[in-house]
């Protein structure tokens, strides 16, 4: 599993309402160093959360971001580098999970290399942990596809080679 480092004050960015596009900047912009830096301060991982189960990336540019106007269950993000692959897996796994109420996805301009998501859910569970869930289960049905693959090749080749 890939994950972010967590941005202060919850993985949201802070925004006022008549701020301009200049103010709005967030700590993934950060250099590595400032990241790394921070990372030391809490050697536990993300929240508590076990090292084998977290592998952090620190990129240049953060790819993921909360749109503004979210809530805890409803909440739109901002996929940057994506497209309809991506979109329409994760819907589609997303939408698998009974904790969640809508979810959908679209792509903002064709010239522009964005996705956006949104995900409702229902009390109980947060938008977050539905997208966090969403990508663990397709990273497992991905996994399931890859180890198929292998066998139905293995089988191919022996069945030639006999």
């Amino acid at each position: 599993m890939v994950r972010t480092k967590p941005q202060p004050g919850g993985g949201k960015a802070a925004y006022a309402g008549s701020a301009s596009v200049e103010e709005d900047v967030t700590m993934g912009d950060a250099p590595a160093a400032v990241e790394n830096e921070n990372m030391n301060e809490n050697p536990e991982g993300e929240a508590g959360m076990e090292d084998d189960d977290a592998v952090f990336v620190f990129d240049e540019e953060q790819r993921i971001r909360i749109l503004p106007g979210s809530s805890d269950t409803a909440a739109s993000f901002e996929f940057k580098n994506e497209d309809h692959t991506l979109g329409n897996s994760l819907r589609y796994i997303i939408m698998k999970n009974p904790d969640v109420e809508f979810c959908g996805y679209s792509i903002p301009h064709p010239s522009e290399a964005l996705m956006n998501i949104r995900i409702q859910t229902y009390e109980g569970t947060t938008a977050v942990e539905a997208l966090e869930k969403g990508f663990t289960d397709l990273m497992q049905l991905c996994d399931v596809v890859a180890d198929k693959f292998c066998e139905a090749r293995e089988a191919f080749t022996a069945s030639t080679e006999a």
